[in-house]
């Protein structure tokens, strides 16, 4: 099992899922009751934003499949985490680039120790 991103050629996740109406419709969903319970903040820099200015990190891909050639949108709340464009990048290189967090964990935790990392290395409320 990793952790790593696939190339753009196979992964159909980034060109296909990301780009489906099930997925709008299920990140319109999460932002709807999130905004309801207060302001979205990104969960690496801390810095408010909104729908158009985050984006959600999968924490797993449990709820993201295919049914008879469409893609479903079932993840739970909880399994997605709001980031800054450049912080979801940032995210995404330590989950790359460190062999244990790439190889040895599940991607919910390397997740949550990647953001621990990214949340000491940025200063509170300044995107990078």
């Amino acid at each position: 099992m990793s952790n790593r991103r696939r190339g753009r050629v196979r992964n159909t996740y980034r060109t296909g899922y990301l780009r489906s109406p099930a997925w709008f419709r299920r990140r319109d969903h999460w932002f709807s009751r999130a905004e309801r319970r207060g302001p979205v903040a990104c969960a690496a820099c801390g810095s408010p934003g909104t729908r158009r200015t985050l984006e959600l990190h999968h924490l797993t891909y449990r709820g993201v499949r295919t049914l008879d050639g469409r893609w479903l949108a079932t993840e739970h709340d909880d399994e997605l985490i709001p980031l800054h464009p450049g912080c979801h990048e940032l995210l995404h290189r330590l989950l790359d680039r460190d062999l244990v967090l790439a190889r040895s964990r599940t991607r919910s935790t390397a997740s949550h120790l990647a953001l621990q990392r990214l949340r000491a290395a940025l200063p509170p409320g300044r995107q990078p």
